[in-house]
């Protein structure tokens, strides 16, 4: 299936009482949803995954965080997502805590929620099933995957790798 190639970054964020920070998107894709935050890489400039998930930490929950601060925990290769397009995700914990919630913009309202509270909410799809046992399985790891997540297609999950 030709589609576009998109390739992004997700941080997962956490405050002091380990409540992550969550985006309801106003924007599609995941239009109102909730979210880590996260965004695409600038390929023009050459931009590498950390320098993304650096570049939106700041942008969007106003958190400076060096490489040190970031744990790279999953390579994800999407493909047909929502029948759109293919995405690389990029999944990162932030080994710094956030402090408190940050202002909402454009892109969103942020939030603050237990690991429980979040399978209360609306989420992708592909979050509810793929994303966050993901990430409780993996954040303190690493792992490669790949996943058809194409519309018309029950969510298949493939181990690629994993350390």
């Amino acid at each position: 299936m030709d589609l576009p190639f998109r390739v992004s970054t997700l941080i997962f964020i956490q405050n002091p009482q380990d409540e992550f920070l969550l985006l309801k998107r106003k924007k599609s894709p995941n239009k109102g949803t909730w979210s880590p935050i996260g965004g695409k890489l600038e390929m023009s400039k050459g931009e590498s995954p950390f320098e993304c998930a650096i570049r939106e930490s700041q942008e969007e929950a106003g958190l400076e965080l060096t490489n040190k601060d970031l744990h790279l925990f999953a390579m994800v290769s999407e493909r047909g997502y929502e029948g759109t397009g293919h995405w690389l995700l990029f999944l990162f914990k932030s080994l710094k805590k956030i402090e408190h919630i940050p202002q909402d913009f454009h892109e969103g309202d942020f939030s603050f929620f237990s690991r429980e509270a979040v399978d209360t909410l609306s989420l992708p799809e592909t979050d509810r099933e793929g994303l966050w046992p993901l990430y409780d399985q993996y954040h303190n790891r690493f792992v490669a995957l790949k996943a058809d997540c194409h519309p018309d297609k029950n969510l298949q999950i493939i181990l690629e790798e994993s350390f």
